[in-house]
């Protein structure tokens, strides 16, 4: 048995280490691309349109990727994507060599398809998993991000002086981390399911998929960690400029913030295990409206630093939480169309997120902007409480 299992947890770990190079690629992106955006845009709104053209980027590319994995397998899929973030970190840093937020775009845009492939990183890992291993899998997989956590700030900052104009660097290195990730991503192997007669038979109509309660609130959920996380995440270094802090406080906060959102996931597979999907989900809701009441504790360095740590623990529930019960509501045969149906609603909410941190920083204001979060906040334990309570229900009868 043991020796059976030592291929499964390799993968996992490589699945892991590539985890954390593609995460240092988009915590990169998110440190600095707000103000690289702010030097190059036309005006203080579209700062932020670098980070947009990275969620717009995984966006459009997520259903293709997912689809074509299918048909190829993971591992050219996976390989294709991080040579996207490769011509993607080159490009970015010709716009800033060139002045051009559109070049600056086009690069963080490949960013994204990048991103496009890679979430499908913790799919690949409940692939490659079996039995009770499956959610560890997962939170071990994402927990490849707490290497970005601490050298994503840390190259981002680096680089934003290493070579003129500023933040040129920076996206050299998002270029490099890239190509490792390429050679990381040779060695895995994720089996190719191969679907039987049978099995296309029983295939659903993706409505039906979507239409089951399971599915909707581990979307929603999904949904809702992610697209608050972004809208805070990118508004942070804008507020914190904003508010006289500088890009290396700025920076401290995103490393601490990132750290909070990986850091949990070494053990956030066992709480799942021991406590429940849904009882995880809620605990991320509830931090999550903690972010939001401590934002209005002031504007202090170390006000910024407790809201997007908790910021980042409650994703990291409500995401990790709302990708296990998404598994349980499709069949191997479905699982494209299933996951990639997902991931895009995710990443649309990403795309519109980051576009709307920018304008609602500079009319709103930092904890106005937050406060908003609340009604969303609030609809969705709704529904994860609504879940809870049908299913004892269904089990009861």
């Amino acid at each position: 048995m043991r020796s059976a299992m030592r291929p499964m947890h390799r993968q996992v770990a490589l699945l892991a280490t590539a985890q954390a190079l593609f995460q240092i690629v988009s915590v990169l992106v998110m440190t600095i691309g707000g103000l690289a955006g702010s030097i190059l845009a036309p005006s203080p709104e579209w700062a932020t349109a670098p980070i947009a053209a990275m969620f717009l980027g995984t966006a459009v590319s997520t259903v293709p990727a997912s689809i074509w994995m299918t048909r190829v397998g993971r591992k050219i899929g996976f390989v294709m994507g991080a040579s996207l973030g490769t011509l993607g970190g080159l490009s970015a840093a010709a716009g800033m060599l060139t002045s051009s937020l559109t070049l600056l775009c086009l690069g963080t845009f490949l960013a994204g398809t990048y991103q496009g492939f890679a979430q499908f990183y913790r799919f690949a890992a409940s692939e490659v998993a079996e039995g009770d291993f499956k959610p560890q899998a997962i939170s071990l997989v994402l927990a490849g991000g707490v290497v970005a956590a601490l050298l994503g700030p840390l190259l981002a900052r680096f680089g934003g002086d290493l070579v003129g104009p500023a933040y040129t660097g920076s996206f050299l290195i998002l270029s490099v981390a890239s190509l490792f990730a390429i050679v990381v991503l040779l060695g895995v192997n994720v089996p190719q399911s191969v679907d039987t007669p049978e099995d296309k038979a029983a295939v659903r109509p993706l409505a039906d998929i979507i239409r089951q309660p399971t599915y909707l609130v581990a979307l929603f959920g999904a949904v809702t960690g992610y697209g608050i996380m972004i809208l805070a995440m990118t508004a942070t270094p804008l507020a914190m400029v904003h508010h006289h802090h500088g890009l290396d406080a700025a920076a401290t906060v995103i490393q601490l913030h990132v750290l909070g959102m990986f850091l949990p996931s070494f053990f956030t597979g066992s709480l799942i295990a021991r406590f429940g999907v849904l009882q995880m989900m809620f605990t991320g809701i509830s931090l999550l409206t903690g972010h939001v009441l401590i934002t209005l504790s002031g504007t202090g360095v170390y006000s910024f630093t407790a809201a997007l740590i908790l910021l980042g623990v409650g994703w990291n529930f409500l995401y990790i939480g709302g990708t296990n019960l998404l598994t349980r509501s499709y069949s191997v045969a479905e699982k494209g169309k299933a996951q990639a149906t997902n991931d895009l609603t995710i990443f649309i909410v990403g795309l519109l997120a980051s576009l709307s941190a920018g304008v609602l920083q500079n009319t709103v204001g930092w904890q106005a902007l937050n406060l908003m979060l609340l009604p969303w906040l609030a609809f969705a334990a709704a529904a994860i409480l609504w879940l809870g309570i049908t299913s004892k229900k269904a089990v009861a009868a």
